[in-house]
């Protein structure tokens, strides 16, 4: 959506609202008629709440007040603030203005210690979290602090309230069931918490624990995007799970909406709250449901993690490993959304057997939510990349340069999904059969190898090939099949994998492609990547926490 067709849309009559701390009024933009998205999925009939206006409002003005006047001035003459995400200014370098996708450099000086106090003296106190905001508006400016206390950096984040941005999963908010929202920084999970507090609050009792006054804003007077829901502050971080509790207890709420839970107090309070009959809507840190699980912190919102031993014999029906890995209780949040990106969803809608499904190694199924090309939002079955839990898990190289005979795999005493998991990933053409007389080679375990059972006798009597492995790993399997199809050690270096994406990505920028997102890397790949952008004489950033940080791309 350009500048200038939001610039062309009238304004809305049904939300304005005068902001007393800056003396501005609130924009809030609305689409034409015959513009308004609806929902399109099989036999069903859009919904009449999908026919509600979309209005914006992000009172950019009163943060544009609190800079500099030369940075201002560059900002107002880059005429990009719908796409504004945050301006940041570290002392000693060049001020940053990050749009939706790129970032500029504001001004070629330096910031100074003036400029930062400059900004520092027309905003609120910061609090424990190093969070500030302004009056009446939605902003954000987070410290930088020095081992002294000083400031030596400021991030100014654009606050935005967007009303309508839940249209696309509101049959889900209005189920009543528990729902988590999962997405990467800046992707818009505070936005669509805010607009859902709203939405609820007209028909339910809805408290808000605001734990950085990002959802409500930095006042004692709750923000208008909330409508008729109710703002619990949070004095410290550190007590946001009591501030949880307090208000199921007090208050008599009917929806709990809690922005960022990142503390395995707060799970349990959430977990609490779940079980009390309150409807739960949260954030918690994860850009997808693997993520979560892999987080030891947080495992418990989806059900937790436990290690289980099982007796030889059942370990052998089941195809696995003595020790296996198994929810440990139901989920306190039954829906999981994945905002992949401001217009895409993806969404679980029983976490228990999606969690269960990543556990077993099988295929992760979901349903995605997007908007098409006409803003019309589509609905459709998927499978999502399943991310394994192993330690050492395997990256898969590029497909093969040539075709490969299909090969009927009978494995025995092994991880049948491992083993599917692992040719898929190697883009090999593996088929698991559970008749020996259709197999073309036997996989096993040195342990069942040496017993000599029956199967293993009848293969070597047929003269089916039997490849033996030491245990039942991930790594012995790509290792096996490596070793069957005749795979080059180059295709399989995951070093090699990442030099080899890196030169396409930036085959791509270079014929003018847009930025490029590389696969999650270790430091040391990314530096090696960071080295190739800079000799092609492009630009590349690190992006994301570890493990799952990248490098992105892209031209000046």
């Amino acid at each position: 959506m350009t500048n200038e067709s939001m610039a062309n849309w009238p304004i809305s009559d049904a939300q304005p609202f005068d902001n007393p701390s800056t003396g501005l009024r609130a924009r809030l933009r609305t689409q034409p008629e015959g513009t308004v998205p609806g929902l399109t999925t099989g036999t069903l009939e859009p919904p009449d709440y999908l026919m509600e206006q979309l209005k914006i409002t992000d009172d950019l003005e009163a943060l544009l007040a609190v800079l500099p006047p030369h940075i201002e001035q560059v900002l107002r003459e880059a005429n990009e603030g719908n796409d504004l995400l945050e301006i940041v200014l570290d002392l000693g370098r060049q001020p940053e203005a990050r749009f939706a996708n790129r970032e500029i450099t504001l001004t070629e000086n330096e910031v100074t210690g003036k400029e930062i106090e400059h900004v520092v003296s027309r905003i609120g106190e910061f609090d424990a979290d190093n969070r500030a905001g302004l009056e009446r508006t939605l902003h954000r400016i987070s410290a930088i602090r020095n081992r002294k206390g000083d400031i030596v950096g400021l991030t100014c984040r654009v606050g935005r309230a967007v009303y309508g941005t839940i249209d696309i999963i509101r049959d889900i908010i209005e189920s009543g069931q528990n729902i988590l929202l999962l997405g990467r920084p800046g992707v818009g999970k505070t936005t669509m918490l805010r607009e859902t507090a709203r939405v609820l609050a007209e028909n339910k009792r809805v408290v808000i624990v605001d734990t950085s006054n990002e959802i409500a804003g930095d006042s004692d007077i709750p923000h208008p995007a909330i409508g008729r829901a109710r703002r619990m502050q949070v004095a410290t971080p550190s007590l946001q799970h009591e501030v949880m509790i307090e208000a199921v207890e007090n208050h008599m709420p009917e929806v709990i909406i809690i922005d960022e839970i990142g503390r395995e107090l707060e799970a349990v309070a959430a977990r609490t709250i779940a079980e009390r009959g309150v409807q739960l809507i949260g954030t918690a840190h994860g850009n997808t449901l693997d993520n979560l699980m892999m987080n030891p912190t947080l495992a418990d919102l989806v059900g937790g993690i436990q290690s289980v031993t099982l007796s030889d014999e059942e370990a052998r029906r089941r195809g696995t490993q003595k020790s296996i890995l198994e929810r440990k209780a139901p989920p306190t949040f039954g829906v999981v959304v994945e905002i992949q990106d401001r217009q895409r969803l993806a969404v679980h809608h029983n976490v228990a057997a999606a969690v269960d499904a990543v556990l077993r190694g099988r295929s992760l199924p979901a349903r995605i939510r997007y908007r098409d090309e006409r803003g019309e939002v589509q609905i459709k079955e998927a499978t999502l990349p399943l991310l394994s839990l192993e330690e050492g898990a395997i990256r898969p190289p590029s497909k093969p340069a040539v075709s490969l005979t299909a090969l009927h795999v009978y494995p025995y005493g092994i991880a049948r999904n491992r083993l599917i998991q692992v040719a898929s990933r190697l883009h090999l053409p593996v088929l698991v059969v559970d008749d020996l007389d259709k197999a073309g080679v036997v996989i096993t375990l040195k342990q069942y190898y040496r017993k000599r059972p029956r199967v293993i006798a009848d293969a070597e009597e047929g003269g089916i090939p039997i490849y033996v492995l030491r245990s039942n790993t991930i790594k012995q399997m790509q290792n096996c099949l490596v070793d069957i199809f005749g795979l080059k050690a180059t295709e399989m270096d995951p070093f090699a994998v990442a030099m080899r994406e890196t030169q396409e990505a930036i085959e791509r920028v270079l014929t003018g492609t847009g930025p490029v997102n590389l696969s999650p890397q270790n430091a040391y790949i990314r530096r090696r990547q960071h080295q190739m952008a800079r000799q092609a004489d492009l630009i590349s950033h690190s992006h994301g926490k570890e493990p799952r940080r990248g490098v992105r791309i892209y031209r000046e």
